[in-house]
């Protein structure tokens, strides 16, 4: 299988995320060969944005290498965040708390599972709050304790975008805000909830690009390590 990446294997020690591959735009031959060097690396390997067919290639590639049949054994396709994983993910880290993943519909269910499955990948604990849109303020306004309970929210909204401006408005957590490519007309493949969410008058609210999935999660991977640091060491 031919090498035409270079990857990154420090990434995770340096800034403690690992290189994801962006799997929509690569080939089945480029994908399952990053795979596999990051998985012989000791790194945590997993590709976002691959389809079933394509899921389906790559597994065929992998079983056709020397230990292919061991490999195929870990490779996983997790459908609904539209991506593949190969191997294990990090071990859990308790101390960094939990995320919660909060959507306004169920279609924007890719999206959350994304950043859901990106967290869960690097040991982080998180959970998916699906339908808790505007449109039916009671449904959000009931899980305020629940809310209470997680460090970091991300909010996936298509449409206007108006999920992560009443959070922010409610919560005192750091709330990232994703726009999601859902709507009618102006929505315009996300734009509307992307330029919504950046007018946002709720201070502090952060955002990322449409369908950011993996990148809402990293920002808070981020944001996670960042308070850990800060944490005052524990007496023996």
């Amino acid at each position: 299988m031919t090498e035409t990446a270079r990857l990154d294997l420090q990434r995770r020690q340096r800034i403690g995320m690992v290189e994801a591959i962006w799997g929509e735009h690569k080939t089945t031959e480029q994908i399952a060969s990053i795979l596999i060097r990051l998985q012989r690396a000791g790194e945590l390997a997993l590709a976002t944005r691959v389809d079933a067919a394509k899921a389906q290639a790559v597994a065929e590639l992998i079983e056709a290498e020397a230990s292919g049949a061991a490999l195929l054994e870990q490779l996983h396709f997790h459908a609904d965040a539209r991506c593949l994983s190969l191997g294990d993910p990090a071990p859990p880290r308790q101390e960094l708390g939990e995320v919660l993943v909060l959507s306004g519909g169920t279609s924007d269910l890719p999206v959350a599972s994304e950043a859901q499955l990106a967290l869960h990948w690097h040991g982080v604990r998180c959970e998916r709050l699906l339908d808790v849109g505007v449109a039916g303020l009671h449904r959000l306004l009931g899980q305020l304790e629940r809310l209470e309970q997680a460090q970091v929210l991300i909010a996936c909204a298509g449409m206007e975008g108006a999920l992560p401006t009443v959070l922010a408005g409610l919560v005192p957590q750091p709330v990232i805000g994703v726009p999601v490519s859902v709507g009618y007309g102006v929505s315009a493949g996300g734009q509307a909830a992307l330029h919504g969410m950046l007018a946002s008058c709720a201070p502090g609210l952060s955002v990322v690009n449409i369908d950011n999935g993996y990148g809402a999660a990293m920002a808070a991977l981020r944001i996670l390590n960042s308070g850990r640091a800060m944490a005052p060491a524990q007496e023996p």
